[in-house]
């Protein structure tokens, strides 16, 4: 029997409950992983069979890390559960059921990228212009769409309002039949086409709705409108669902997540019985209350009063900085003394920002300081343009209908099939109905193509019949080193010797240790059990915590991790919040819960900084700082002083500037109509800031001024109407 003697009472009470519908409010380290592991390893000890048990997550890393403490507590029985993520697990059912779709079960899964591959392709194909429509904007809407289950019949429908929306259905109507021509889903169909299955064949409904005896959710506040009807569908009568979520955590609306999902659970679920988790485990007391200090800004919330037996800690740490840049090195400076003082070590720290735009300074400080980092949820390992050329070679191999990865590896490496080739050929298929692959075999009738071209596109097509045929014989590691080996990658990265050419190597190199690795532990994986791994994989569930370096990471990629000491940079206005001229209450509401989150990702510091000024849009911009530190209680927030972010008492100009202009009377020339202005007055700016008169032109009235603000930006104003304010 599994002992629950290690839960606190609310804990023990939300695993031990097994009456109906129960919804668990889990605090920011209240310990929900630790309540949904022992609730699982509960039921199974109660009588329920692992394989009834479907347990939903929103990350590979934490179902894999969860089904590790099931099998400590159960034993083996645990490999059995069906744990995972949303998309992997319905993508199961749907390979499972694939005779019943319009798809064969070595359908390929579209990333973001892919998806946008295909919009581009077809918005060409329909000869619709990007300047008219961009197609990054339309593969955003399109996900947004389907996210909110709306076809491209009911978009036209009912939601078409201009001509841009007109535009948009044709492509999204075009799109789904190209990825359905392709054999392929992206990301939202893993979630709605189980809906379309579930709903046109009773039978399998039922299969699963009878085979799913209990099911779980974690991060139930993030779920969309097609996650939570896919759970509604699957609920038995008894309504054995257990959701758990914090509604103060719910940043993903920005990608369909709906929080009254959360918020009405109680209304949808009438038998529902609530537990509320309110003890912290991984944060001082003061961080605790300066998170709450601000999250009791939003409107609505579920009740809930965290609190924690960990000692007071340290006050939470604001550092004013005058750029920047140095803003970098304080964090720097910070950081090596935490390293010498309290022997930390690296990975221990972690720096938050709210865009990946922010990281770029930090990287160069602290490649400057010699202090290793690592860039969490950038640009994604399986993302990199030569780790998805060769796994775009094996989803051809495993699916030869796969349009957009056939059209990706065509010429890789070079082998002198230019666009113009590729443009008849598909041509060629449209017309005569058939794919792209198809048409390779029948290159000889595809007219104004010269015949060395035909041999190079029959030769490829030999290439790829080769490995479909080993597909089956050899190891998925086999048949990938054999690959790159005759597609010569290792070599042509090698001769061409430059920086980026050897990192491509290493990506290409780390590639195959990874899918060596995969080989390993699953010794009789199918090709598309692994390829469906790596298209729903994150840089989360890469991350290493053994090395030893600083995490840089935004905000959302930090959700459900938890690091001793959190910096969070750039607290600025228009930052972080990231902007709220024509914010609604509701989307600054969801920025306040992204900085708590920020904050609750510390266990014993955290360090908010903000800059006087930062360079942005090609120009010095003059920073407000946050709303968000003004709602930290006073009482648990202080100035960090001591020493200076940059070396050896170095003022940057801008520090300059700033004590000059702090001690200095200003005339506002709006109001003062005696004429202080000349060339080289120093003049401040509401907008534009710091700058030095170049010109004066004409008088009166219509007197203009050239003036140089900081950062070269050059400007030509109309004084009556500036609102300069002049140096006395």
């Amino acid at each position: 029997m599994v002992s629950l003697k290690s839960l606190n009472s609310e804990q023990k009470k939300a695993v031990e409950y097994d009456g109906g519908s129960s919804l668990i409010v889990a605090g920011a380290g209240s310990g929900k992983t630790r309540v949904l592991t022992y609730k699982i390893a509960y039921l199974i000890d109660k009588g329920y069979e692992p394989e009834s048990i479907l347990a939903l997550t929103f990350t590979n890393k934490a179902a894999s890390e969860m089904k590790e403490r099931i099998k400590e507590l159960i034993g083996t029985k645990a490999q059995y559960l069906w744990m995972g993520t949303f998309h992997s697990l319905f993508a199961r059912i749907l390979r499972i059921e694939s005779d019943s779709l319009d798809f064969s079960v070595n359908f390929s899964i579209y990333d973001t990228e892919d998806s946008l591959s295909l919009v581009q392709n077809t918005m060409s194909e329909m000869n619709i212009s990007t300047d008219t429509v961009n197609p990054s904007a339309v593969r955003h809407r399109i996900s947004y769409l389907k996210n909110h289950m709306i076809t491209p019949a009911v978009f036209r429908k009912k939601m078409m309002t201009s001509f841009i929306d007109e535009k948009i259905a044709d492509i999204y109507e075009q799109y789904q039949k190209r990825i359905q021509e392709h054999n392929a889903m992206d990301f939202d169909d893993l979630l709605l086409k189980p809906i379309e299955l579930f709903t046109n064949n009773p039978k399998i409904h039922q299969k699963y709705k009878k085979k799913f005896q209990y099911i779980l959710v974690d991060e139930f506040q993030d779920t969309n409108k097609a996650q939570y009807e896919l759970l509604r569908m699957l609920v038995n009568k008894e309504e054995k669902i257990c959701v758990v979520g914090d509604d103060a955590q719910s940043i993903y609306s920005w990608r369909g997540a709906d929080l009254t999902n959360m918020l009405n659970f109680e209304k949808d679920y009438h038998k529902a019985k609530t537990f509320r988790l309110e003890q912290n485990y991984r944060s001082t007391k003061t961080i605790l209350a300066a998170a709450d200090s601000v999250i009791k800004n939003n409107k609505d919330q579920i009740s809930k009063t965290l609190w924690t037996d960990n000692d007071e800690g340290d006050l939470v740490g604001l550092i004013k900085c005058s750029d920047e840049k140095d803003e970098a090195y304080h964090i720097t400076r910070i950081i090596k003394d935490e390293i010498h003082n309290y022997k930390r070590s690296m990975n221990d720290f972690a720096v938050l920002y709210r865009t990946n735009a922010q990281s770029r300074v930090l990287e160069d400080v602290f490649r400057r300081e010699k202090i290793p980092y690592l860039i969490i949820g950038g640009v994604e390992f399986y993302k990199r343009k030569e780790v998805k050329d060769i796994v775009a070679y094996l989803r051809v191999i495993a699916n030869q209908n796969d349009e957009e990865s056939l059209l990706r590896i065509m010429n890789f490496p070079q082998r002198g099939i230019g666009m113009t080739t590729i443009k008849r050929m598909t041509a060629f298929a449209r017309r005569h109905e058939i794919s792209l692959f198809d048409t390779m075999q029948r290159v000889f009738e595809v007219i104004d193509i010269k015949e060395r071209i035909q041999k190079n596109v029959k030769g490829f097509r030999l290439l790829l019949d080769k490995y479909i045929s080993l597909s089956d014989r050899l190891s998925v590691g086999e048949l990938t080193r054999s690959l790159i080996d005759e597609l010569g990658v290792i070599k042509l990265f090698k001769e061409e010797s430059t920086y980026e050419s050897l990192a491509r190597l290493d990506n290409v190199q780390e590639l195959l240790s990874a899918i060596t690795d995969y080989s390993v532990e699953h010794p009789n994986v199918k090709l598309n059990d692994y390829l469906q791994d790596v298209s729903l994989a994150s840089d989360l569930d890469l991350l290493d915590e053994t090395k030893q370096h600083v995490n840089l990471m935004t905000v959302h990629s930090a959700k459900g991790l938890e690091f001793p000491i959190v910096f969070i940079s750039g607290c600025e206005e228009d930052i972080f919040p990231l902007s709220n001229r024509f914010s609604t209450d509701a989307s600054m509401d969801e920025e306040r819960r992204l900085f708590y989150v920020a904050m609750t990702r510390a266990e014993q510091k955290v360090f908010v900084s903000h800059a006087r000024s930062r360079y942005r849009f090609g120009e010095v911009a003059y920073q407000n700082r946050s709303r968000f530190i003004d709602e930290i209680s006073s009482d648990t927030i202080s100035e960090v002083t001591s020493g200076s972010g940059r070396k050896a008492n170095r003022k940057s100009k801008k520090e300059i500037y700033y004590e000059y202009f702090e001690n200095v009377d200003y005339v506002d020339f709006s109001q003062d109509k005696s004429n202080h202005i000349k060339v080289g007055s120093r003049v401040m700016h509401d907008k534009f800031g710091l700058g030095k008169v170049l010109q004066v032109i004409g008088a009166g009235d219509t007197q203009k001024v050239s003036v140089a603000f900081e950062g070269n930006n050059l400007k030509q104003l109309m004084l009556k109407f500036a609102k300069l304010k002049i140096l006395n």
